[in-house]
């Protein structure tokens, strides 16, 4: 299909030939359903184990007042608000009442650096930053530090709602609709500056139907959330999914392999959300233990990461649950495609394990995928390819950034910039995996790095004559950051020293953990690293769990 200007090709990549119906609510709707119930909508557990219930009812209350709070303000509809907190219940009522009112969340993720927090709050056009205490000081002396900042306000969230709240004032409920922008997450590039993932209200929505059908939650379904809420998976598969259709989620802090399944049988769990590095943590924790039962626990989704053949089966052997493995990223919403549920096992160990890949699964109602050339040609069934994406889950495109569009959408279609291919299965199902990137990102824990920032650290080591970032496969992270190093002629090798120097200048998550030497950096005719050729250097690496 030829197309004629970028917005026709977002068009295309936004829409399907056969369209799930028309969703019956929007976020006004499915908040005022909850009126008058006393059901719990949301449990939240601190790190100390603490928790508190907050019930519908409750919760409508507190999104209202917290919407007089941001019109008080003078924010309208399409204004940017960021939110800077480590997971709370606050901060899913700033979310909802943020989409009541029409706003934009841009969530912060506190690991960034103090330079890319900036960006984020300037690129993103930020009005407002609900800042929970902890990280009130550090976020006052970014904006305070960047002039370009000042027109950032601060409000600074403690253990009161009262701080961003008002209990009286008129609410105006206007200019939104399922089209209106509800979410900027930044997400980060190969270039080094993270990009802005711009989702409407219809796009959460359409992918929390989608996910609910799936995995075959209801208003009897309980979820738990052990991922930041500043990325898509906590967001929509447990914060937007169970409210989608009147379920419960019970928000954790932080994850814990200690309290994990505790939690799950205390707060009777149906389902939990997880990434790979997860998985790896709850099989070392249970090591030599007796493996806990949950009668009513169901089975782990898992995805936003490489998960390996290895991982997968040592997790399902030792604990008995199934992983429905699962594919997407913050550009799809979250989730495009998902193994299927309640598979026979037979079949399930089959696709998990005999292609030298988990596969990712079948797309799901909200969207369509293929297998791509560089063209926007389909490959053939085995072919390798392109991961591309289409339908009503795809993002309104990146926010201020017109080339990053140009090259997502340039076949009418969203490129993932991920390598994989499909097979069919005796129904005809496509089922897909993924066998690489085409970008350069490192995935390590579920996060995105951009292996040109830490390229920028490793080349100015005292002695390091070149050097480039590696992601290589790890049991833990599902990969790891190594660095492949030339030295300066007379330099004699001190891989700690380059370590140190790293993890001072970066944070530990993306500082290299080991250091391999050679004679010249693997480069294409133009000059451009070639990382994958070099990866097979730090296999001997896979299985350690680096610590900071």
């Amino acid at each position: 299909m030829e197309f004629n200007t970028l917005e026709e090709k977002i068009a295309h990549a936004r829409t399907l030939e056969n369209p799930p119906v028309d969703l019956q609510d929007d976020f006004f709707s499915l908040l005022k359903r909850g009126i008058g119930s006393d059901k719990t909508y949301l449990t939240y557990r601190d790190a100390d184990q603490n928790r508190i219930e907050i019930s519908y009812r409750e919760f409508y209350e507190y999104v209202l007042n917290a919407a007089r709070f941001y019109q008080a303000k003078g924010l309208q509809p399409g204004d940017k608000i960021a939110t800077v907190s480590h997971n709370h219940w606050h901060t899913v009522v700033q979310y909802f009442a943020a989409w009541f009112c029409g706003l934009v969340v841009v969530p912060v993720n506190l690991g960034e650096d103090d330079n890319r927090i900036a960006y984020i709050l300037k690129n993103a056009e930020v009005k407002l930053a609900l800042v929970r205490h902890n990280y009130f000081e550090r976020i006052e002396s970014i904006i305070t530090g960047k002039k370009v900042l000042t027109n950032v306000e601060v409000i600074k969230c403690n253990d009161s709602v009262g701080c961003f709240s008002m209990e009286q004032g008129e609410l105006n409920n206007r200019d939104i609709d399922l089209e209106s922008e509800a979410l900027i997450v930044f997400t980060s590039g190969t270039t080094g500056n993270p990009k802005g993932v711009v989702l409407t209200q219809r796009n959460l929505l359409e992918d929390a139907r989608s996910i609910s059908q799936w995995h075959n939650i209801d208003g009897q379904t309980k979820i738990m959330c052990v991922l930041p809420i500043h990325h898509v998976n906590g967001t929509v598969v447990t914060m937007i999914t169970p409210f989608f259709v009147g379920g419960s989620t019970v928000l954790n802090q932080k994850f814990s392999a200690g309290h994990f399944f505790k939690a799950v049988e205390d707060e009777q769990v149906h389902i939990v959300s997880v990434v790979p590095t997860l998985l790896q943590y709850l099989t070392n924790y249970y090591e030599g233990k007796e493996a806990p039962e949950p009668k009513q626990f169901r089975h782990i989704i898992c995805g936003a990461g490489p998960l390996t053949v290895k991982v997968a089966q040592n997790f399902e052997e030792k604990f008995g649950t199934p992983i429905i493995h699962g594919y997407g990223l913050s550009e799809t919403t979250c989730y495009s495609c998902f193994m299927p549920v309640d598979q026979p096992k037979e079949e399930h160990n089959t696709w998990m394990r005999d292609f030298g890949y988990p596969s990712i699964g079948i797309p799901v109602q909200a969207n369509e995928m293929d297998i791509q050339d560089e063209q926007g040609n389909s490959v053939a069934e085995g072919e390798r390819g392109e991961i591309v994406i289409r339908g009503v889950n795809v993002m309104k495109g990146y926010f201020n950034n017109r080339e990053a569009n140009e090259s997502a959408f340039k076949n009418g279609w969203f490129r993932s910039g991920d390598e994989g291919f499909f097979k069919k299965d005796a129904e005809g199902n496509p089922y897909f995996f993924i066998t690489g990137r085409l970008k350069e990102l490192i995935i390590r824990g579920g996060i995105n790095l951009a292996p040109l920032e830490i390229d920028e650290v490793i080349n100015k080591v005292p002695g390091v004559k070149a050097g480039i970032a590696v992601g290589f496969e790890n049991d833990w992270y599902g990969e790891e950051v190594g660095a492949y190093v030339q030295l300066k002629e007379e330099v004699e090798e001190d891989e700690q020293a380059i370590i140190n120097y790293c993890q001072e200048h970066l944070p530990f998550s993306k500082a290299p953990k080991v250091v391999v030497f050679g004679e010249e950096l693997p480069v294409t005719s133009t000059g451009k690293y070639q990382r994958l050729k070099v990866a097979h250097l730090f296999e001997k690496w896979s299985s350690v769990q680096f610590r900071k």
